[in-house]
């Protein structure tokens, strides 16, 4: 069995300053943390390589278009895996994950919001799949918590100067940016080599999609200037002590549920917070240290919120795919969806 990373004060700090810019060169994360370039190289490298950090640039849905849809399928357990495992390879996907004693998946759908042929995996890939045996689908409204947003715990190292030379760097790198501009068609291959390696130098993006490294760069600025593009670090929790992870299902009455929601978004123990439809209309992600501590969680903070008057608490059992290269509507037309293949 592969040996836990164990993260020390500089892993976590390298770790932050991702999350203030994903993309931001080693030489200046060292100047902020006052350690060698090389040093932080190598860091970077062997928590790829243990604890599987990644950088990852993604589209903000809205801006691209897309409706999100949190699907929860229940399948045989002999079969789950396999379900699992074939949602996870469809670009369309991201955040798949087994539930709930291996049998239930949870996964984030992206459609085209004005395109109902892009609706195929809800409409006729999922229904017709062996072995499903429930199907629930939640329209994502509005997230309070996720996306660009990180999880605190994994973001509290960095002091307010480190902070701020980081935070100054990637505001001079967009500084001569003359206006937002939105995505468009012509930034298919860009987006598809961010959401594979956010850090890809300018050059490999270049070959990605045909472009000269400083109109790379151009567009890269621009993108991000106008929020249409962001960047965020995936790095498995368990090295932030984070063992016991479950997914919170509330029933919140919609005079409070704006109230609720902002609360939930300022507590530690979670990652994700969201308005949803259906049944229940707001979703959590809890990342606790053991099954007390997420007791202790579920009876001291949330049993003091009146407003949630159902609850429901699915462990999660294991993360099969993270903020995956995606399909959006700028690439769709390159490459149709595989169908979704399970053994019987």
């Amino acid at each position: 069995m592969k040996d836990v990373c164990m993260l020390d004060t500089l892993d976590r700090a390298l770790i932050h300053a991702l999350h203030i810019d994903g993309r931001a060169p080693f030489s200046q994360i060292a100047a902020a943390l006052d350690v060698s370039p090389q040093t932080i190289a190598r860091r970077y490298r062997r928590l790829r390589d243990e604890a599987s950090l990644r950088v990852v640039g993604l589209a903000d849905p809205h801006r691209a278009g897309q409706t999100q849809w949190l699907v929860r399928l229940t399948a045989a357990a002999s079969s789950a895996q396999d379900l699992a495992h074939a949602l996870a390879r469809r670009p369309d996907t991201s955040w798949v994950k087994l539930t709930s004693g291996g049998t239930e998946i949870v996964a984030i759908i992206h459609t085209p919001t004005d395109d109902d042929a892009g609706n195929s995996l809800l409409l006729r890939d999922i229904p017709r799949t062996n072995n499903i045996t429930a199907v629930s689908a939640h329209c994502l409204l509005h997230m309070y918590l996720g996306g660009p947003t990180s999880w605190r715990r994994r973001a509290d190292t960095l002091n307010e100067e480190q902070q701020r030379i980081l935070r100054s760097h990637k505001a001079a790198d967009t500084a001569y940016v003359p206006a937002p501009r939105q995505l468009s068609d012509t930034d298919a291959d860009l987006l598809v080599a961010l959401q594979k390696d956010g850090r890809a130098s300018h050059a490999d993006l270049a070959q990605a999609t045909g472009w000269s490294p400083v109109t790379v760069a151009r567009r890269l600025a621009d993108l991000q200037a106008g929020g249409a593009i962001f960047f965020d670090v995936e790095v498995d929790t368990g090295h932030f002590g984070a063992n016991t992870r479950a997914l919170l299902w509330m029933s919140v009455s919609p005079a409070h549920l704006e109230h609720v929601a902002t609360t939930l978004a300022g507590h530690d123990e979670l990652a994700f917070v969201a308005a949803t439809t259906g049944p229940t209309n707001l979703v959590a992600q809890a990342l606790c240290s053991d099954p007390a501590d997420l007791h202790h969680y579920l009876a001291r903070r949330l049993g003091s919120l009146d407003a949630i008057h159902a609850l429901e608490t699915s462990p999660v059992l294991q993360n099969v795919k993270a903020a995956s290269p995606m399909i959006t509507h700028l690439a769709r037309s390159r490459r149709p969806a595989p169908p979704m293949r399970v053994r019987p």
